[in-house]
């Protein structure tokens, strides 16, 4: 199979789904991350396909118990005193190498794999196409030897036992449930999964910036799939603004561009942010935390 994998997308909804066919999965709170066992080492990649073994080379080092051949889908998190730290994995992902080594060291990663893409067993290999009921008997057959911190996330087809968990997991820093379709092959590229999650957000590109490049005031938004209009925030909370700034400093600018009658610089990078959709009468989006960097 070819690599980097386009990743499956989830949508979100307001409410779980309900019926025949469908399992769920508690939707844990750290950074996209795909592995990938070759016959020499461990590789992992970003949703945007970036490599980024050397930020959690605790991870790639377990994942040498792995079969070659092995490609797995799944969330590096960090758990801090009991429970998930989302912005300590923000932080292991956006240090440049030599601190993340140093926050490994402080608090190491885990891997929660929700997905097998690809099997070490030839007469299996891509799983891809495969309904989701086998490939989850598939990915627990293959990490039942295999200790922590590489773990298979829970699953199950019982609707009550998935509102069980969204009500009661999120004081561990469980952020909602996604749900899958037993019959489905794997959605590359596509939201072919749906979500819940306790806050209402979504997941925005970022594509420009009002203000200084090392002080940006507002971030230019493409909010969920692409070909929507492009969106201004609100104003970014002095932390947000220099953590994206860090991101800003390297992307190529395109020009100047009109959002929501305002002037902004549009910049191209693969920049995730996560934002909080507001109800007033012009929608402000609140960006609340770095999803993804590139």
């Amino acid at each position: 199979m070819e690599v980097p994998v386009k990743v499956a997308l989830a949508q979100a909804v307001a409410a779980l789904p309900d019926g025949p066919g469908w399992w769920y999965e508690p939707k844990f709170d750290g950074h996209r991350t795909i592995l990938r066992r070759t016959d020499e080492t461990v590789i992992l990649y970003a949703r945007s396909g970036r490599v980024v073994t050397q930020h959690w080379m605790d991870i790639a080092l377990a994942g040498m118990q792995l079969q070659p051949g092995t490609v797995l889908d799944g969330e590096a998190v960090i758990w801090r005193n009991g429970r998930l730290d989302f912005g300590a994995a923000q932080s292991r992902a956006a240090s440049n190498l030599a601190r993340a080594r140093a926050l490994a060291a402080r608090h190491p990663a885990a891997y929660a794999v929700w997905d097998i893409l690809h099997h070490p067993d030839p007469g299996i290999g891509d799983c891809r196409t495969l309904p989701y009921t086998q490939r989850r008997a598939h990915l627990l057959d293959l990490l039942a030897d295999v200790p922590p911190p590489i773990q298979a996330v829970p699953a199950t087809d019982d609707r009550d036992v998935a509102v069980a968990w969204y009500e009661g997991l999120h004081a561990q820093g469980i952020e909602g449930v996604v749900a899958k379709r037993g019959p489905a092959g794997y959605p590359s590229g596509r939201r072919g999964w749906v979500k819940i999650r306790h806050a209402e957000t979504e997941d925005a590109l970022v594509v420009g910036y009002t203000g200084p490049r090392r002080r940006p005031r507002r971030l230019a938004l493409a909010v969920g799939d692409e070909g929507g209009p492009i969106r201004l925030s609100a104003r970014l909370e002095p932390v947000l603004a220099r953590c994206v700034a860090d991101t800003l400093a390297t992307a190529s600018s395109g020009g100047e561009r009109q959002a929501d009658g305002e002037t902004y610089t549009r910049i191209d990078t693969d920049l995730v942010v996560e934002v909080l959709a507001g109800t007033g009468r012009h929608g402000t989006l609140t960006v609340i935390r770095v999803r993804t960097f590139p």
